[in-house]
């Protein structure tokens, strides 16, 4: 992990951080002409559930600045259906490109791994859209294998469906 990161649980007090991450996120996506998410699409009561039915990571600098953020979901029936307790799923890996050192990202992705792999978990999964090149030639580069595109996957909120891109990387002992 980048060393200069620490990374905590989320709680309540974390949630405008959360929302904030999120929309600068989603900002940055639409000025560099991806379609993917949009400000204000993940509200308070988003991350809060998230953090009910799963865990929420934040990663701060050494001075208390945070960073990054990624979901950590123990089952995703949207995108892969119901499976057995094999995985963990990785959602919304959020990064503040103007303050967070170089290599946040992956320190996050890494830190999700580990997690799931300490969890008794044999697999990572995620999924992306599928009109994203950039990000799905990233996670091939990473280690992670395509395994399958769903092809009607919805927000949950009323959305349009779209294609996403599962992918999975087995996880070794730690």
């Amino acid at each position: 992990m980048t060393s200069e990161l620490v990374l905590d649980l989320a709680d309540d007090s974390d949630v405008p951080a959360l929302t904030s991450l999120y929309d600068g996120a989603a900002r940055w996506m639409l000025d560099n002409g991806i379609d993917q998410w949009q400000p204000g699409g993940k509200d308070a009561e988003h991350f809060r559930l998230r953090m009910e039915e799963g865990e929420v990571w934040l990663a701060r600098t050494a001075g208390g600045e945070v960073v990054g953020a990624y979901e950590l979901w123990w089952q995703d029936e949207p995108a892969w259906g119901p499976q057995p307790p094999v995985a963990g799923y990785v959602h919304r890996l959020m990064v503040d490109r103007a303050a967070a050192p170089a290599g946040t990202g992956r320190a996050l992705l890494t830190h999700a791994e580990e997690r799931i792999a300490a969890s008794g978990r044999a697999l990572c999964r995620l999924d992306c859209r599928s009109d994203n090149p950039g990000l799905l030639r990233y996670y091939r580069s990473i280690g992670y294998t395509r395994v399958g595109e769903q092809t009607g996957k919805t927000d949950g909120e009323g959305g349009s469906p779209y294609a996403v891109t599962l992918w999975e990387k087995a996880l070794g002992p730690r």
